[in-house]
């Protein structure tokens, strides 16, 4: 009993001990006469615990800073330093309500290095010091608070602080630290736009590096709208006439933070519990089109996804305009931007005036999914259009829900298109330079729709009148327009006659029939594959090839497809449209482009394959520009996907197969730049124990 006695004395001598030391070295104010101090590892926290305000280093350097740092979470995130640029050398310091009832910070020499530095009256100099529960440091006097962090801070935006809108004063308001282990004032700051609508802009030195994009009341229109609505941000009135940013996250039991880091990128941050570290949920610039104005004046920035880690911008003028200087652009170097073709009609009137030459009007291009240009005033009309034409300074305007009509002046700057969000951006253009000649008459206009309408009335009379005469294939009546409901086998003499006659060739080909029989392959109807390819129009012509075009169209489904069209003089042509469906249909290998079926109507002879949207790797190795955007790990991976379906053709597919036509312009590129070996009209099959194959005809290049 006496020793049970004894061990519960000294877990309680024990138990006291460090509760004693907890209140020695954490207190919960500091009122003059208390003192922090660095030796004596004493730190300031906040009535939950959930911020500590303290000394701190790094490590294999004696210099030390006041900050506040995250006292519940592990790792210490600092969000607050005092004296960032005056370090205190050694465990020397303290931290202490001055006689003038200011905050200090001092050094071993009873020195001050860091203050408050607010008037406080003299008969009213009872000041107090206090963190809160959300990271905000705050000096009290007779109640009244004279001074806090939140209002003082470093480089870290925090939920709750207020962000003044308007004037140079409040613009760069965080600055960030010089490096990872140096948290004295860095090269890039951050802040909302002082010269015009509310955005966030990062600056480097003076030089703007990166912008959120407008404020509309609801998000910011230059980020996708995921990230936007991920930063939890208002804008509010003051009360005084004045308005203010705060920032809080939609999950209000969040623990998130916006920071300007030392390499100029803002960053938004989020605590995964689960993980036990902080998440990076969004970047700004995220990728090179993001960075201010990387294309110059005239000119929109496209990213080129070459896989989620390599994100290549691409820079192009906007119609009616060319590269200011093209030898440069050309190389890649796309800063000085992209000057106008042809002067608008203010400019023109001025060189023509007195000739008797007539002056069109200028017009406006439309592009959609845009990041509007900087600098961008906001007019009180309803008619925006109106307003920017009758402007011969105006040189764009866009319509914008939550922020009314927005016109630019002089050269549009830092330009992208977007993959998501984003608004239509109106561009003024020369007479010339526009589709519809630049007639922004509204009565031209209706006039243009009456007359469009009569045409499109005598275009489907005619397309009436031709399907009339059309000899449809009997099994190509489709469900859903295009493709076949009862698709057919590929050499199926009971299903198509018109087939069964011209794949009734060679002896070559009746080998390859018999080791080809039996798979369904889709039969699409031609007339509404023409449709599809706007009628084998020119604008959707993708190339052209030994045996005929190539086209790019679209299902009704909203499915890309490209067409190749037989040509009609070519004298090799019928065979290898034969070979190719033969062979394509029976082969299945990712690095092979897939055949998704024909079309066959009298002379028309069709092969419909799945759309290649980087097209050939031809256009990325002999463009000086596009090279660039194949670095040498990407071609090595081509150089491997191409080896490896070459490997499938020759030696581990059911048939033994040459393609005697591989070149770069026939290795087409899909939208992660997967490469895919196309057009085997060319290709010769050999016999399961067949080494050699002769043959009379010149192929390949």
């Amino acid at each position: 009993m006496a020793a049970a006695m004894m061990i519960s004395f000294y877990l309680f001598l024990f138990s006291f001990h460090n509760l004693f030391s907890l209140a020695a070295s954490s207190k919960i104010r500091i009122t003059q006469g208390v003192t922090i101090r660095d030796k004596e590892h004493e730190t300031l926290v906040s009535e939950e615990l959930n911020f500590a305000m303290g000394f701190f280093s790094f490590d294999n350097s004696s210099s030390r800073y006041v900050g506040i740092w995250y006292d519940n979470i592990p790792g210490s995130e600092v969000i607050w330093v005092a004296n960032r640029d005056k370090p205190i050398n050694g465990t020397v310091g303290a931290i202490t309500i001055a006689n003038d009832g200011n905050l200090v910070v001092l050094d071993g020499a009873m020195n001050h290095v860091w203050s408050t530095n607010v008037s406080i009256d003299d008969n009213n100099k009872n000041s107090s010091a206090t963190l809160r529960d959300d990271g905000n440091l705050v000096l009290t006097c007779e109640r009244k608070e004279v001074w806090q962090s939140f209002e003082n801070p470093t480089d870290t935006y925090m939920p709750g602080m207020k962000v003044s809108v308007g004037g140079l004063s409040t613009s760069h308001v965080f600055t960030s630290w010089k490096s990872a282990t140096d948290p004295s004032k860095g090269n890039y700051t951050m802040g909302v736009d002082p010269e015009g609508l509310p955005q966030i802009v990062v600056w480097e030195g003076e030089k703007r590096r990166w912008r959120s994009g407008y404020w509309d009341g609801r998000m910011f229109q230059g980020l996708s709208i995921a990230a936007s609505y991920l930063y939890g941000f208002t804008l509010n009135g003051d009360g005084k006439g004045g308005r203010y940013f705060i920032y809080n996250p939609l999950n209000g039991t969040d623990k998130v933070r916006f920071q300007i880091g030392w390499d100029g990128y803002e960053r938004e941050f989020r605590w995964n519990e689960d993980e036990k570290s902080w998440n990076e949920i969004q970047k700004g610039p995220f990728h090179e089109c993001d960075v201010y104005n990387k294309c110059g004046s005239f000119a929109a920035c496209d990213v080129l996804t070459l896989s989620p880690e390599d994100l290549v911008p691409v820079c192009t003028c906007i119609r009616g305009f060319e590269p200011k200087h093209k030898d440069q652009w050309d190389k890649g170097n796309w800063s000085g931007g992209c000057t106008r073709m042809t002067p608008l009609k203010a400019q023109r009137i001025n060189v023509t005036s007195g000739t008797g030459v007539s002056v069109g009007e200028d017009g406006f291009l439309d592009r959609k999914s845009m990041k509007l240009p900087d600098f961008a005033l906001v007019v009180g009309t309803n008619d925006c259009d109106r307003e920017c034409f009758s402007n011969d300074s105006c040189t764009a305007y866009a319509n914008v829900n939550g922020l009314g009509c927005m016109v630019w002046h002089g050269d549009l700057v830092d330009i992208q298109h977007l993959e998501s969000g984003g608004n239509t951006l109106y561009i003024r253009l020369a007479h010339s330079d526009l589709d519809d000649g630049g007639k922004t008459n509204r009565i031209v206009i209706i006039s243009t729709v009456v007359a469009g309408l009569i045409c499109l009335g005598i275009f489907v009379w005619l397309v009436w009148r031709f399907k009339a005469k059309l000899k449809v294939l009997p099994t190509v009546s489709s469900v859903s327009c295009c493709k076949s409901s009862n698709v057919l086998p590929v050499f199926d003499e009971n299903k198509s006659r018109e087939m069964s006659a011209e794949f009734s060739g060679s002896a070559d080909l009746t080998l390859e029939g018999n080791q080809l029989s039996g798979p369904e392959f889709p039969v699409f109807n031609f007339s509404c594959i023409s449709i599809a390819t706007n009628n084998f129009s020119e604008e959707n012509k993708l190339g052209q090839g030994g045996f005929g075009p190539v086209y790019k169209g679209k299902l009704p489904g909203g499915e890309q497809i490209a067409v190749k069209r037989l040509s009609r003089r070519s004298g090799q042509g019928l065979e290898e449209f034969k070979n190719e469906m033969m062979l394509i249909a029976k082969l299945q290998h990712r690095n092979l482009v897939r055949l998704m079926g024909c079309s066959i109507q009298g002379e028309e002879k069709l092969l419909v394959y799945e759309y290649m949207p980087n097209k050939s790797l031809d256009c990325f190795l002999f463009d000086p520009v596009k090279q660039t955007q194949l670095p040498w790990t990407r071609r090595f991976e081509i150089i491997e996907s191409i080896a490896r379906a070459l490997l499938y053709l020759h030696r581990d597919s059911r048939l033994r197969i040459i393609h005697r036509d591989l070149k770069a312009s026939n290795i087409l590129l899909d939208e992660n730049m997967n490469p895919k070996i196309s057009d085997f009209g060319l290709a010769r099959i050999f016999g399961g124990n067949q080494n050699e194959a002769n043959t009379n005809r010149v192929v390949g290049t």
